[in-house]
């Protein structure tokens, strides 16, 4: 290896030195807190909320037989125009309070209490037909046992559909 001298010696000192500021320089770049410009068309914060809920439940309805026996269907659409707009619309946004953590957090924290607070009125209201269903089947399995046997069988006969 060849001996350095002094000048080189402060040279390459110097060059350690700048790549270090030039490492921390970039380092500092790279997390910018960017926030995008505010949307002429921005969707209000309470409708953004209402938005995002019916929006969750649609995609999770996705995977559910509907009425007609039907799954796999975009119910997307049908939330755009209950809100009368568009996806661009809804994108742009979207990314204005993606881009401001604190009032998105608060908009999805406040649509998530809405449907805990609605599946907690959901479960409830099953509940209660559940037991409904469940005294009305022992009220009627009570009386079938009070009964006359020659009755119940009149009784199953006349609830018997026609043969075709």
């Amino acid at each position: 290896m060849m001996k350095l001298k002094g000048k080189e010696l402060l040279l390459i000192d110097k060059m350690k030195k700048n790549s270090y500021i030039f490492l921390f320089i970039l380092l500092v770049s790279c997390t910018s807190n960017t926030i995008f410009e505010k949307p002429k068309d921005l969707i209000p914060k309470d409708t953004m909320s209402l938005l995002l809920q019916e929006m969750i439940i649609s995609t999770s309805a996705k995977f559910i037989k509907n009425k007609n026996n039907q799954k796999n269907i975009n119910y997307m659409p049908f939330v755009y125009e209950r809100f009368k707009i568009d996806s661009t619309r809804f994108e742009s946004s979207n990314y204005y309070y993606m881009s401001t953590i604190d009032l998105y957090q608060e908009i999805l924290e406040k649509a998530k209490a809405s449907i805990n607070a609605q599946q907690d009125v959901l479960k409830k209201a099953k509940k209660q037909l559940d037991s409904i269903k469940k005294d009305s089947i022992q009220l009627t399995l009570g009386r079938l046992k009070k009964g006359d046997s020659l009755k119940i069988i009149k009784n199953l006969k006349k609830l018997e559909l026609p043969k075709r």
